[in-house]
């Protein structure tokens, strides 16, 4: 008679947001480890929205709801980006009325529904003893919530901006800032050619880590960020310098999506909102390019300098992970797990001045994350600072707890 091997529990994972190469290499070290470890594990679809849209109704179809996880369904896509699981941008405890699932209509009439206590329904229909949720600080807010209504949580960080409170690195940083950087030589091309300015914008709506590194790493000559609002004359001035001296009469400007007049706001592409209450910013990089454009006579003995503008959106979030993309996820993966073995759940995996560790997962909520204007970025040259590296970790910009 064989012997059955007794299951120690059941760990759910989900990813939320928007995409970043990292995710899949996340769920497959998770799946991975917890399988070895006796665990069984259950993959959430769609982020957040999954959990809501569970009908727990004997017989009813919730394949698009979750799947049961093994090493065969995770080992090929470990090597691929996006998020196999697929994602949303579902808070759960902010759900319009047109978006309650059917068979809770009857229920949540509301204009926006709360529907966490159906989410905390559907993980003990699942049997699910520890969730492990990775995305940005949108979906671990909600995953913080959670925690407060006595969930188990280990949450892992992962956004492109870099800018979930608590650790150095986020999955889907290195390859943003690879692309940001590849994509600009490629650009760079056009712009010489024609001696032109480039205006590339790139993400960041509240944090310009995507800008700042890519510069700092020589991509662009400056960079105009959220955290501080910019003079479009100063910047004008100063990229005509750069491109007086420059042999190859161009220069280079990476633009936050955030990034903010002096004197105005953020440019959004639209007034929607989504349920994190995020209008989609969109056209800050034109209005640069414009800018430039108009002014340029004013530094440029009255004549008139012509702009390549790029907007680069989803082509650094799409496609394989880098290095840095495939391993951390791995390490972070593994780092939830033996904290789900010591019992300890309520954390944040991070990594710390080039160390992995762990924080409470309040720091989500109870902080922000943004680029320290005093010590990293020179606004009179409107760019990073080139000082101070020793001691720096990898990334140079840190969360400072």
């Amino acid at each position: 008679m064989a012997l059955t091997k007794k299951v120690k529990g059941v760990i759910g994972i989900l990813t939320g947001g928007g995409d970043v190469p990292g995710l899949n290499p996340a769920i497959r070290a998770v799946t991975i480890r917890a399988k070895r470890e006796g665990y069984d594990v259950i993959g959430i679809k769609r982020g957040w929205a999954g959990l809501v849209e569970i009908n727990r109704t004997k017989g009813a179809d919730n394949s698009n709801c979750y799947v049961n996880l093994d090493e065969n369904i995770v080992n090929k896509i470990g090597r691929t980006g996006g998020t196999f699981l697929h994602s949303s941008r579902t808070r759960a405890s902010h759900v319009p009325k047109d978006l309650v699932p059917e068979h809770h209509k009857d229920t949540y009439k509301e204009e926006i529904n709360d529907l966490t206590p159906e989410v905390l329904k559907n993980l003990e229909f699942l049997g699910i003893d520890y969730l492990i949720p990775i995305g940005g600080d949108d979906t671990l807010s909600y995953a913080v919530r959670l925690y407060k209504e006595g969930v188990k949580v280990v949450a892992l960080p992962k956004t492109m901006d870099n800018d979930v409170p608590g650790t150095d690195y986020c999955i889907g940083f290195s390859t943003c800032v690879t692309r940001t950087i590849s994509m600009i030589n490629l650009l760079r091309t056009s712009a010489g050619s024609h001696e032109r300015f480039l205006v590339v914008e790139v993400f960041g709506r509240y944090a310009g880590f995507t800008a700042m590194l890519p510069t700092m790493a020589g991509a662009a000559n400056r960079c105009v960020i959220p955290e501080y609002k910019f003079n479009i004359e100063r910047l004008t001035e100063l990229l005509v310098e750069d491109r007086n001296i420059n042999p190859s009469k161009y220069s280079v400007v990476l633009v936050s999506e955030g990034a903010m007049f002096d004197g105005g706001d953020m440019i959004f592409e639209s007034h929607e909102m989504d349920m994190f209450g995020h209008k989609k910013l969109g056209g800050i990089g034109d209005l640069v390019a414009k800018g430039l454009k108009d002014l340029s006579p004013k530094f440029n003995n009255g004549r008139q300098i012509n702009v390549v503008t790029q907007k680069l959106g989803y082509l650094v979030r799409s496609g394989d992970p880098d290095a840095v993309d495939s391993i951390v996820p791995m390490a972070y993966g593994n780092l939830a797990l033996d904290l789900i073995l010591k019992g300890i759940h309520g954390r944040l995996v991070v990594l710390k001045n080039g160390r992995y560790d762990n924080v409470p997962i309040e720091f989500i909520t109870s902080t922000s994350k943004k680029v320290n204007i005093e010590k990293f970025y020179n606004v009179e040259r409107l760019r990073p600072f080139y000082k101070s590296f020793e001691m720096q970790p990898q990334f140079i910009m840190t969360s400072e707890i």
